[in-house]
């Protein structure tokens, strides 16, 4: 559209330069007119065949006569030549005769002319206002939205917690006959894809009102000043409809605490987080304005956001649970050509996946189907699926890899598999490869997670022997001098859920019951966690390695069929290891 609305300032500029040459065209044309002596004049005159006769103060008169031909001749400036004309019923005009052919080129420049200065004008008012006006908000209203709670499947708990939002919507006079109040805010927190976004889409799709989606970073700017005007303009364009829902996506990004050392409050982000409450403070409850708010990160927002008031409803929208995962995979296979698929099974072995993940999941399978031309989605497409999100595209091409580097990469995976299924039984080792992957995985094991509530001490202990499986094979079978860069990821696990364990889940010696987020700005010494970290880890490594020594003929019974079917599953693992 801009680019179109550039071109149109050539038209006036093509239309001027024409109408200059016409001038100049005509004026060079009009010097030669045709031009007549006094004596003839006379002599036209007499016979009664002048009709107009145009006297200025040039040295020349223009004739016109009853045909309509015109001439010049010469003015004699006599003191009664106007007035012999007038007796011989001539017309005597004392200016010269209008020439359309000359007073619409003229026209047409003074037009083209004016277009251009206007165009102009405007084209600088339009930049000037964008230079100034960087606080624009570029938020549109969603009518109609299509979403309704039937669209969310799982989250039964936080469906319920929002009906009444719905209904307080939808029937505000009920509410308000029982003197209740609509609450002004609700948060949405939860780990990443849990559907907060879509929670919120399907409220303002029950009530039948519009939505305004907007995100945190859409408020942080550079200028001062910025974000608390996008900040009124929203809530401005939203009043405008009388019944709306607001959603501000990744809220953290302004609604951070405040920190007390710096003064004035002059910092950016600050501002914009007192002109959001200052907004929600404002308006009152009669006008039908909710706003929704979404963030991973709970603990990190502003107690003035969080109070009641201002958001006063907090919600969690948590993982999804066994009976929902089969609904969100029901909902996503639901128009999609399935064939052979159990629904439950897949229920189970996608624990602790959130709903974005189950989507990109089924997805990747229709996918995979489609360039197979398969006229069904089965299972295969969602076992190479699965593999797919979790560990990325098997490599086509593995002639590059060494012989002993496949050996490596079978003891270090059939390490992980012998002693997952020794310490964590209940967990099913559904897969083990040693085909590297494009997410840079020389090999991986896959298995289905209990879904449960809580992790419990010993569970956190076992977790972390399986993550050094792969590393205490590879010390076993190849020695301590060459143990492999393959454990890195698995080190990097372990040790993060060592430090939970002593520093946040109160399960160690150096902190007790203490909380080390809590204690951050203390000066405490950080070696006697490290240290008890350490010893830990070192004592669970040590036990993991005389699991695999006890079953060391499995482990290498493991590693001899992966090198020789680079995968084995669940069936065959379950037989070697039982046996």
């Amino acid at each position: 559209m801009n680019k179109i609305k550039k071109k149109y300032i050539y038209v006036p500029i093509v239309t001027a330069i024409l109408s200059l040459l016409m001038l100049l065209i005509l004026n060079f044309t009009s010097s030669a007119h045709k031009y007549k002596s006094y004596s003839d004049f006379i002599k036209d005159l007499s016979i009664n065949k002048v009709s107009t006769v145009y006297i200025t103060a040039s040295p020349k008169i223009t004739v016109k006569l009853k045909d309509g031909t015109q001439y010049e001749s010469d003015n004699p400036r006599a003191d009664n030549f106007k007035e012999d004309l007038l007796k011989k019923n001539v017309q005597v005009l004392e200016q010269g005769p209008a020439n359309l052919k000359e007073i619409v080129p003229i026209i047409f420049l003074i037009t083209s002319l004016a277009a251009i200065g206007v165009m102009a004008f405007k084209s600088s008012s339009i930049s000037s206002r964008r230079m100034n006006s960087v606080d624009a908000m570029d938020a549109n209203a969603m009518e109609n939205v299509k979403y309704n709670f039937s669209s969310v499947a799982g989250n039964e708990e936080a469906k319920e917690s929002v009906k009444d939002i719905v209904d307080f919507l939808s029937n505000p006079e009920k509410y308000t006959s029982y003197g209740a109040r609509m609450p002004k805010g609700i948060i949405l927190y939860g780990e990443p894809g849990t559907g907060k976004t879509l929670l919120a889409k399907a409220v303002a799709g029950e009530a039948g009102v519009p939505f305004y989606a907007v995100s945190g970073s859409d408020f942080v700017q550079v200028y001062v000043g910025v974000g608390a005007s996008r900040i009124r303009q929203l809530f401005k364009k939203a009043k405008s409809h009388g019944k709306a829902v607001i959603f501000i996506d990744e809220i953290d990004a302004i609604g951070k605490k405040r920190d007390a050392s710096r003064t004035g409050g002059s910092d950016e982000r600050d501002q914009t987080l007192n002109a959001l409450l200052t907004e929600m403070s404002g308006f009152n409850e009669k006008e039908g304005i909710v706003v929704i708010a979404a963030t991973n990160r709970l603990d990190m927002l502003d107690s003035a956001l969080l109070r009641p008031g201002r958001f006063d409803r907090h919600i969690e929208i948590m993982l999804p649970d066994i009976d929902a995962r089969e609904k969100i995979l029901s909902l996503h296979l639901k128009n999609k050509p399935v064939r052979n698929i159990c629904i439950n099974d897949w229920a189970h072995k996608t624990a602790y996946f959130s709903g974005a993940k189950i989507e990109s999941f089924v997805n990747e399978a229709a996918i995979l189907a489609c360039k197979e031309n398969s006229k069904f989605i089965e299972e295969k497409h969602m076992d190479t699926a699965f593999s797919i999100i979790l560990a990325g595209y098997e490599k086509k091409n593995r002639s590059y890899i060494k012989d002993s580097d496949r050996n490596i990469t079978a003891f270090h995976e059939a390490g992980h598999a012998l002693v997952s299924m020794k310490v964590l039984p209940n967990e099913k080792v559904s897969k083990v490869t040693i085909i590297p992957s494009t997410k840079g995985a020389g090999g991986y094991t896959l298995s289905i997670p209990e879904s449960r509530m809580y992790q419990h001490k010993e569970y956190l202990k076992n977790r972390i022997m399986v993550l050094l499986g792969g590393r205490a094979s590879e010390e076993i079978m190849f020695g301590s001098d060459h143990i492999t860069t393959g454990a890195h990821n698995d080190l990097k696990q372990s040790t993060k859920i060592a430090l939970s364990m002593v520093a946040e889940y109160g399960m160690g010696d150096s902190l007790g019951l203490l909380n080390i987020n809590e204690l951050a700005n203390l000066n405490i010494s950080e070696n006697k966690i490290v240290e008890e970290c350490r010893n830990l880890v070192d004592k669970l490594y040590e036990d993991t390695k005389n699991i695999l020594l006890d079953n060391k003929d499995k482990l290498i019974n493991i590693s001899d069929k992966l090198v020789e079917k680079e995968t084995l599953y669940s069936e065959e693992l379950t037989k070697m290891v039982l046996s």
